[in-house]
């Protein structure tokens, strides 16, 4: 039997005129108590220093990064109860202008299977509404490892933005020849001088299929995330203030901090970091596109244009074969 001095708990409670069971129980609910205000402190904290932008999934990936084991069901109800719930987002509104008559192209992105970085670029634009206008904000994401490589925030929807972003996105990369540029089929991607550029690199447009924001996903997904965590919960004065928010938000927080649960809750650099090493220990393989008897001629021609290695034309590959392309 335990003791505590020279007295044993049965004479303990002998004494105090409560029963052994009765200690007991109060002995362990202590340690719940203590257990779940060190749990909530910690969830308060990870909530603060990520501004409110986690949900409670993410909130329960950051505790088990920090060795503390919590069922996801107990964070949310905690997060509720300390109205710790993340910002919720508004409407979307959309910002696609596709009633022209320049060229398309096929979608690749879809066929596509990565490997690595800079195989697949996935580009769209988002507007912001300000107190007293509207911006519009471009951005280029790596499919693999869903980094922000390029951004521009301009006052007016035109070429000139998404030119902005995509020049970015070159300076920073450098990417090989034949990297694939997915968009949807808006004005400012299909427009000749946007085009001109991906050429002059050696990259292969890709569209989205009309009125399909699903082949888009990764970019649409990102757009939902900054409005949430970042445009709708702060207030900015003017467009420079937003400009130097949004620097932050993307280049520190989103692209080093924020994890991502399609990276297996990973921030975007540690995932390159840890594909890098992946890669090097490995033999590194390129991307591949997998063809269907039925695809567009048009295809041949940017596919014979763009690659680095000569491919046969895609009418002319057996259905369900695949290609590869230069990583």
């Amino acid at each position: 039997m335990p003791v505590q001095g020279s007295m044993s708990i049965e004479r303990m409670c002998q004494l105090g005129q409560v029963s052994r069971a009765g200690f007991y129980r109060f002995l362990q609910e202590r340690t719940p108590v203590e257990e779940d205000m060190e749990l909530r402190s910690a969830i308060q904290q990870i909530v603060l220093e990520h501004r409110r932008r986690y949900g409670y999934r993410r909130v329960s990936a950051e505790l088990r990064r920090r060795g503390m084991l919590a069922n996801h069901k107990r964070v949310a109800r905690i997060m509720r109860e300390d109205n710790l719930l993340a910002v919720q987002p508004r409407q979307f509104v959309v910002t696609t202008d596709s009633a022209h008559e320049l060229e398309v192209y096929l979608n690749l992105a879809y066929r596509m299977k990565l490997t690595g970085i800079d195989q697949l670029w996935v580009a769209d634009i988002t507007y912001i509404r300000l107190r007293a206008e509207f911006v519009y904000l471009a951005v280029i994401l790596d499919g693999f490892s869903r980094k922000v490589v390029g951004w521009a925030l301009e006052r007016t929807l035109t070429s000139r933005l998404a030119i902005a972003a995509l020049r970015e996105a070159i300076a920073k990369r450098q990417p090989r020849p034949g990297l694939i540029h997915h968009s949807d089929r808006g004005v400012q991607y299909a427009s000749g001088e946007y085009v001109a550029i991906l050429n002059h690199h050696q990259m292969i447009p890709s569209m989205s299929r009309p009125a399909n924001p699903y082949d888009n996903a990764s970019c649409e997904s990102f757009m939902k995330t900054l409005k949430r965590e970042e445009i709708y919960a702060n207030a900015y004065e003017n467009l420079e203030h937003l400009r130097a928010n949004l620097e932050i938000f993307l280049e520190q927080y989103y692209n080093q901090q924020r994890l991502h649960s399609a990276l297996g809750y990973r921030s975007p650099e540690e995932f390159e970091r840890q594909a890098q090493c992946q890669s090097e220990a490995a033999d590194a393989k390129a991307a591949t596109l997998t063809f269907v008897a039925s695809l567009a001629p048009s295809s041949t021609r940017m596919l014979e244009q763009r690659t680095q290695t000569p491919s046969p034309a895609p009418d002319l590959i057996p259905a369900g074969e695949t290609i590869e392309t230069s990583s």
